[in-house]
């Protein structure tokens, strides 16, 4: 179907188009131009911008006509149709060919090269050459003013000014005067089958009717004009064979069914319809005047200014059943809001129902940035998560904000069409582009949004999210785009040799101002917050002391430890005025019991551990945790707050609290605590509990029953029902936090004495050693020495020892099998087969 349109957006890959009777269509990028996709193609082939490439936004604007034909009309998934629309004068002119052309056509044509004389013109028709001169295109380049020279892919309405050799070479004409004076007649030989939207017509009135009338047109062509498309100022004065002057809206190809319009605008060709004040859209207008109702289509009002404005039936009550004919009738008052304007047919649309007058958002212009909204799940994207927040209004969460943490699974945490409360980041309402985060520590934040470099006075504290982190200290954004920069001597109050292993991409951060420079957009930020404090008084630092810790459950803080006792660390929180201090027990260190351990040992006074979670602080410190596991789920809120929260099935992250006899006792963060009975303990058979569990041990435990009376929980620790379906990639995930763990482990003891530690450092599983036998003990094991492992205890059980013949002072080969750091002692194996399988 044939149509003319009016651009009403133009973004990076399509323009918006408005049709005829309210309604919308998209040209994609694709559907320009024949030259312009050739010049898109050549930029994706050789990855950089080619020669004579434009932007759309560089070749057309807002109010411009343009003849397009539907594509296709493709469903949603909620039901909404799109048009999709292409103004690719190849297929819009594809009615016409070498033999119809005439003197005095109008036509739409798109510019394939710059000429030394003029441009050479696709209009679509196989073995023509059109071309344009710079004299008959000069009047409109200075009228549009967009460059010295017309642009490839620009679409343009061209009057034949000559034809020649039948056809086959054309001169064209974009003056703005000649287009204007166009008039379609038949000595143009028009025809049903290329008859072309756009063109102006001399037409006789046939027929009124209340809906509109028929005119006749070109000696034997019939056309509609309907309601909307009378001239308004002339509506009730029509009469049979008065001769008006109309111009074609659309040509259906097999009804061939031809619209028109008699409206003003579009009685010059090149002209624009008239534009809604941009204030106007999405104002409620408390008494609109019904004009006229058509049963099957809608209202016509008037409004308060005097304009005319048309609502569809199903924006005029709720529902269908609640719909009320008679409160329709010419005359009668009713309140409505412009929900749009369609500038083909230079009516606002508006509704009646309640729920749209009385809604927050309706335009993209009507969202600030920073505005906390509630949304919809509409889909899950690599890039990340799209919510609907209004009919027409979508944002998009990126990949960093569904949480406070990277979620690897987010469709573990988020369903289509759950309800969620977002923040406004950026939002772009020419470009309809919204940008939310989920990110609860910004939602929540009571500190000052900033949003523009100007706000951003020295001293200011605000939040922040971390973009990158390198070895010159980190990039923090804000809204709007608004970033800064924090030095590496800004970062923290102890120095931190390497940030990125700090910081992390999309961390919510506390930061303050140091400098702004706005014209520059150069932003100098600090993580240290509060001055250095002078020498603080004993009574007063007690009183400090007794004041409730206002940290939250799931907070991340970065910790330096202050004292190593028996059972853990303790710890004080860097960035706080008030040196809180807290409690890290030696089982919180690591979800692996034994990495636990080696790291308690390999810690000192001093270090910093970043990234440490608040778990308790009702006790006498506040009661941190390193464990990965529980971090993750703590800010994946895979997790229960209360015992009204927990459901049967549910999979939850814990701790091992203790070993009975009976069963194991689990919690859970937020202090919730089940029981895993005995025979829920193991797939295999549990003869003592110890030896399956020990405390301290992270675990996955899935709800079996509730019993809300006596507050219990009973668990299932099986491995065969604990897992959430995919095994092997949170298997890979468990195992690659031990491996880094490990890493930091050897990192650490570096730092220890410079021998052994050495030693223990460069020993891995699989490595081949030269040792010399020391003593065979009497259960058959032997230990070794060797210059690659001083101060170490080498030993081989009597299995790893084989065939070989063992004597003191004997030089053998050996493998590495284990090294345990915690004890100092590497097991190695001598056996003949293992030593022949290493590459």
């Amino acid at each position: 179907m044939l149509l003319l349109g009016c651009i009403k957006e133009v973004s990076d890959y399509e323009l918006v188009i408005s049709l005829p009777n309210g309604l919308s269509g998209f040209v994609p990028i694709t559907q320009i131009s024949d030259a312009y996709s050739k010049l898109l193609s050549k930029q994706v082939a050789q990855g950089e911008l080619p020669e004579g490439l434009n932007s759309l936004s560089d070749m057309y604007s807002p109010g411009t006509l343009v003849r397009c034909i539907v594509a296709s009309i493709e469903k949603s998934d909620d039901g909404r149709r799109s048009i999709k629309l292409s103004i690719d004068p190849r297929k819009v002119n594809k009615g016409l060919n070498t033999s119809a052309l005439a003197t005095g056509m109008l036509l739409s044509g798109s510019v394939s090269s710059v000429e030394d004389h003029g441009y050479l013109i696709d209009i679509g028709i196989i073995g023509t050459h059109a071309f344009l001169p710079h004299e008959k295109a000069k009047n409109y380049i200075k009228a549009v003013k967009r460059g010295p020279d017309l642009k490839i892919g620009q679409n343009l309405n061209c009057v034949i000014v000559e034809v020649k050799n039948e056809g086959r070479v054309v001169r064209l004409s974009i003056d703005r005067s000649e287009v204007a004076a166009s008039l379609a007649t038949e000595k143009q030989n028009w025809a049903l089958s290329n008859l072309l939207p756009g063109l102006v017509v001399k037409a006789r009135v046939q027929k009124v009717t209340p809906f509109g009338m028929t005119l006749v047109f070109l000696s034997y062509f019939t056309g509609i004009v309907d309601f909307m498309h009378m001239d308004p100022e002339k509506s009730m004065n029509y009469s049979p064979d008065q001769v008006v002057k109309a111009c074609i809206l659309s040509v259906h190809p097999s009804s061939k069914a031809v619209r028109l319009t008699l409206r003003p605008a579009f009685l010059h060709p090149g002209g624009s319809p008239n534009q809604l004040s941009s204030d106007r859209m999405g104002a409620v207008v408390e008494e609109s005047t019904v004009k006229a109702f058509y049963k099957q289509f809608g209202a016509l009002f008037e409004l308060d200014d005097g304009t005319l404005a048309f609502a569809r039936l199903k924006h005029l009550s709720k529902t269908r059943k609640s719909f009320k004919p008679g409160a329709f009738k010419a005359g009668c008052k009713h309140k409505c809001r412009i929900i749009d304007y369609s500038l083909m047919d230079e009516m606002c649309v508006v509704s009646l129902k309640y729920q749209i007058i009385e809604a927050r958002f309706l335009l993209y212009q009507d969202i600030n940035t920073g505005d906390v909204v509630q949304g919809k799940v509409v889909s899950l994207k690599p890039i990340g998560m799209q919510v609907k927040v209004a009919d027409g209004i979508k944002g998009l969460v990126p990949s960093i904000h569904l949480a406070d943490v990277i979620l690897k699974h987010p469709e573990k945490k988020y369903n289509i069409g759950d309800e969620v409360k977002c923040r406004v980041l950026e939002c772009n309402p020419e470009g309809k582009k919204l940008i939310l985060t989920l990110k609860k520590s910004l939602i929540q934040s009571k500190l000052p949004v900033l949003t523009n470099y100007e706000d951003a006075k020295p001293g200011l504290i605000t939040h922040g999210f971390v973009v990158c982190a390198r070895e010159f200290g980190c990039i923090v954004k804000f809204y709007n785009d608004v970033k800064g920069l924090v030095p590496k001597n800004e970062l923290s109050s102890e120095p931190i040799s390497c940030p990125d292993k700090v910081f992390y991409e999309g961390q919510v951060v506390k930061v303050m101002v140091l400098k702004c420079e706005p014209q520059q957009e150069r932003l100098l930020l600090s993580f240290r917050l509060s001055g250095k404090s002078g020498p603080v008084d004993k009574r007063e630092r007690m009183s400090k002391e007794k004041q409730e810790v206002k940290y939250q459950i799931g907070e991340i803080v970065d910790v330096k430890v202050l004292k190593k006792k028996d059972n853990g660390l303790e710890v004080s929180i860097l960035e706080d005025e008030d040196s809180v201090v807290a409690w890290i027990p030696t089982l919180h260190l690591s979800d692996f019991v034994a990495t636990s351990k080696l790291l308690w040992h390999c810690l000192q006074e001093g270090e910093v551990l970043p990234r440490v979670m608040c778990l308790s602080d009702k006790r006498e410190h506040i009661i941190l945790s390193r464990k990965s596991a529980v971090i993750s789920a703590v800010q994946e809120e895979q997790v229960v707050r209360s015992f009204s929260e927990i459901q049967a099935g549910m999979l939850l992250t814990g701790y091992v609290r203790n070993v009975m006899p009976f069963g194991v006792f689990v919690e859970f963060p937020f202090g919730v605590t089940g029981l895993a009975p005995k025979v829920s303990m193991s797939d295999k058979f549990v003869t003592d509990t110890k030896d399956h569990f020990v405390v301290g041990q992270t675990v996955i435990a899935k709800v079996m029953s509730i019993d809300e009376e006596k507050q219990r929980v009973l668990l299932n620790l099986k491995v065969s029902e604990c897992s959430s379906g995919d095994s092997a990639a949170e298997s890979f995930a468990l195992l690659n936090q031990y491996f880094k763990e490990l890493r930091e482990i050897r990192d650490l003891l570096r730092r220890g004495e410079p021998s052994m530690s050495q030693s223990l450092c460069e020993l891995v599983p699989g490595q081949e050693l030269q040792l010399v036998v020391q003593n065979v003990k009497e259960d058959g094991s032997a230990l070794f020495s060797g210059s690659s492992v001083p101060g170490l205890t080498v030993i081989a059980t009597r299995y790893h020892l084989g065939d070989q013949n063992i004597v003191p002072g004997k030089k053998m080969k050996a493998l590495v099998l284990h090294v345990d750091a915690l004890t100092s002692e590497v097991y190695v194996s001598l056996r003949e087969e293992l030593l022949k399988q290493r590459p």
